[in-house]
């Protein structure tokens, strides 16, 4: 059995992981539900964001536990650059003995959006034409032509030193008087970093930066600093409330 493992806040992870299961089948599993080393796989995608040059913190959590003798093909979706995140997950999968035959980088709209909002004509744009990008890169899988990074990255101190202050971003979130406490948030919430707390929302340190109660609060009463920005973003290209479930 393939297990394609995702990590996904606002669905173009999962996106990608729907298409992997239509060509290859195999089984959708959401990273932070994992729990095994894929020793029950026969071959194992992993699909996931990149971070400030890297990996999401579920993703960096998963590469050390993972079986060396699985054949694994990796695909990071990016909104912003790349900025040599292949590389370091190659980096870190070669440091754990992994097994990894190719490393794939496909364009999506860009979700981190506390300081900057893409133009909408712009996400639009990457939306339509994600499916050709997507399948490109299974037609290489399909074929064997695997691709590997061979530079080694030059963003590797800078993510280290974002990832370790990820955990001040959850304290900068507050909820405005549009909560409803409908607790979505502490419920999606891949961390537990959000709980409800004598009938108030609150916020912890344990935030991994995946803005996934930001965008996907039914109100859009999660706000980031007191702004009052109302744009959030979901992949309109999946159901939101399949974001963070297995297939």
């Amino acid at each position: 059995m393939t297990g394609i493992l995702y990590f996904s806040s606002t669905g173009n992870s999962l996106q990608i992981a729907k298409s992997v299961q239509a060509r290859f089948d195999g089984n959708i599993v959401y990273i932070p539900n994992y729990d095994s080393d894929g020793s029950e796989l026969e071959k194992i995608f992993i699909v996931t964001p990149i971070y400030s040059y890297g990996l999401p913190t579920p993703v960096f959590d998963l590469l050390p536990r993972l079986n060396k003798d699985k054949e694994i093909i990796v695909i990071q979706n990016y909104g912003g650059m790349i900025g040599g995140a292949d590389s370091l997950f190659y980096e870190y999968a070669l440091q754990f003995g992994l097994n990894v035959k190719g490393i794939y980088t496909v364009k999506m709209p860009e979700n981190y959006t506390l300081f900057l909002v893409p133009p909408k004509f712009y996400t639009k744009s990457i939306l339509r034409s994600s499916d050709k990008r997507i399948e490109k890169i299974l037609d290489m899988i399909e074929k064997g032509e695997y691709i590997l990074p061979k530079a080694k990255s030059k963003k590797k101190a800078t993510y280290l030193k974002n990832k370790s202050n990820w955990h001040l971003i959850g304290k900068r979130f507050s909820v405005n008087g549009s909560c409803v406490k409908c607790l979505k948030c502490v419920n999606i919430c891949p961390s537990a970093n959000i709980a409800l707390e004598n009938g108030e929302i609150v916020f912890k340190d344990k935030c991994i930066a995946c803005l996934g109660c930001y965008h996907r609060c039914p109100q859009k009463a999660i706000v980031y600093l007191d702004k009052k920005s109302k744009y959030r973003y979901v992949n309109p290209n999946v159901k939101e409330s399949e974001i963070g479930k297995d297939f």
